[in-house]
């Protein structure tokens, strides 16, 4: 991790092994909420764990001496106590720290003097043998990132958020750590918005086979799994499309504070989050339509059982019929003193309920 440290300049590695006013522990802070602090100089994760302070501390240091470095930390669902650490030495600002511990943020982008809060929403496929058995396909969690001048702090909330692929890749590259905290932004957003595009790739083969069903002819269709692919969808847009806002501000508002450098990575970044948008947006469209073709077919199947039952309710009302004028005991009926009429009677009922019968059959009512 630390091959490029030799590298660097002789004084800055004799500022890196200094003691700071509060020496650098062996292992990490007792943060429960920190997951990582480091200290980069040209590229470069100088060597040890740091506190806040001294990690802060140490960059002020080297930027005495003329060179670019700053401050990654990453915490986990912090508490306000455990934020309000980070706020003191990195001077954030009261609303944002509040947004962090309180999560839950709608995706955006907000500036406080010279830091910029991004928000951005996490997305998981969560795997599952077929639509209808699943109770949950989209998970979702959050990011906020914090970035200044010589800084940058990660709030991550969400068991599936993590960061640490991030971080080795910019470890590994010392060019797009050079360019600054602005470039660790960078980095994260990138990684979400090719998490937003792997999950709608993988959601496309569960609306298919949904799709399969709601037209395959002669087979039953179950809506639940349409509404559920449509409540993961929505819960999906609301992560991807408000940061179409977010990006359109970083590249117009914020030059004095991106390079020009980043911003053409970050144009990159927008152009895949609005492929995501619209796919996303795409599959919205899918699934309302096959709401309304499985609600058609449940119509039609309504229509076809009301045909059924209102053709057998016409023939069983020849025999009601002619029960119920026998059933009035009436003395004067030649056929009640006929030896042939009672055959005769069940005779024509029968008769008229086949002709009956095979009259709806060939309608196709039955």
């Amino acid at each position: 991790m630390f091959e490029g440290f030799d590298a660097l300049p002789e004084a800055l590695r004799t500022i890196a092994h200094e003691p700071t006013s509060k020496p650098a522990p062996e292992s990490p802070p007792p943060h429960v909420a920190l997951v990582d602090c480091a200290v980069y100089v040209e590229g470069q994760r100088l060597p040890g764990t740091f506190t806040y302070e001294a990690a802060d501390s140490k960059v002020h240091q080297i930027e005495t001496l003329g060179h670019e470095a700053f401050v990654w930390v990453g915490l986990h669902e912090p508490d306000d106590v455990q934020m309000k650490e980070v706020a003191d030495v990195f001077g954030l600002h009261p609303l944002a720290v509040e947004d962090a511990v309180c999560a839950h943020q709608r995706p955006k982008l907000e500036r406080y003097d010279d830091t910029l809060v991004l928000v951005l929403k996490t997305v998981k496929y969560v795997p599952h043998e077929s639509v209808a058995l699943a109770r949950e396909i989209v998970q979702s969690g959050e990011v906020m990132i914090f970035v200044g001048r010589n800084f940058v702090v990660t709030v991550r909330h969400g068991d599936h958020s993590g960061l640490a692929d991030v971080r080795r890749r910019m470890e590994a590259d010392g060019a797009q750590l050079r360019l600054g905290p602005f470039a660790v932004m960078h980095a994260i957003a990138d990684y979400v918005v090719d998490h937003y595009l792997e999950v709608t790739r993988l959601m496309e083969a569960d609306i298919d086979s949904i799709e399969e069903v709601a037209f395959a002819p002669g087979r039953k269709i179950d809506v639940e799994p349409i509404y559920l692919l449509k409540r993961e969808v929505v819960e999906l847009r609301r992560c991807v499309n408000p940061l179409s806002a977010a990006f359109h501000r970083m590249q117009m508002e914020n030059k004095d504070l991106i390079s020009k450098e980043v911003r053409r990575y970050l144009r990159d970044v927008g152009d895949h989050h609005s492929e995501a948008a619209d796919q996303i947006a795409s599959y919205d469209d899918m699934l309302n339509s096959l709401v309304q073709a499985a609600l058609a077919r449940v119509g039609m199947q309504q229509n076809n059982d009301m045909r059924k039952m209102a053709a057998w309710a016409g023939i069983l009302a020849v025999p009601t019929m002619v029960a119920a004028i026998y059933g009035m005991n009436f003395h004067f009926m030649p056929e009640l003193d006929w030896t042939w009429g009672y055959p005769g009677v069940m005779g024509l009922m029968t008769l008229a309920c086949l002709v009956l019968y095979f009259q709806f059959r060939r309608n196709n009512w039955l």
